[in-house]
């Protein structure tokens, strides 16, 4: 009776399971959503530093450059490119708790500035 409980029970978990979606169809891309980083996108270096201090970490590639800035909540990367033979403003950012697990890029942005205004 024991093994007849147990393997209904896996039928009808086996029927939970996520089925692919019809093949034809298109997948849609992930939404990455820019609110609230208004304050650090296409921002330059300075403007970086002014608003966070200074960063922990300076990497530079070619004319792609990575700036790092942590605090006590988080780190976040900020990813600066040229544009149009100009300086390189910021055009990506990432960010993660101290541990390496996800947070959100906006309260990452917000913890920082909080941190470096006190």
């Amino acid at each position: 009776m024991n093994t007849l409980v147990r393997s209904a029970l896996l039928l009808l978990v086996g029927g939970c399971a996520a089925t692919p979606p019809p093949s034809g169809l298109p997948a849609t891309p992930p939404v990455i959503s820019t609110s609230g980083l208004e304050r650090v996108l296409g921002q330059d270096a300075r403007a970086l530093a002014s608003l966070f201090g200074p960063p922990e970490l300076d990497v530079r590639e070619n004319s792609a450059r990575k700036l790092q800035f942590a605090g006590p909540i988080c780190v976040l990367d900020a990813y600066l490119y040229p544009k149009g033979g100009r300086e390189p403003v910021v055009t990506y950012v990432d960010a993660r708790q101290p541990d390496g697990r996800d947070i959100d890029r906006a309260s990452c942005v917000a913890a920082l500035i909080a941190a470096h205004r006190r």
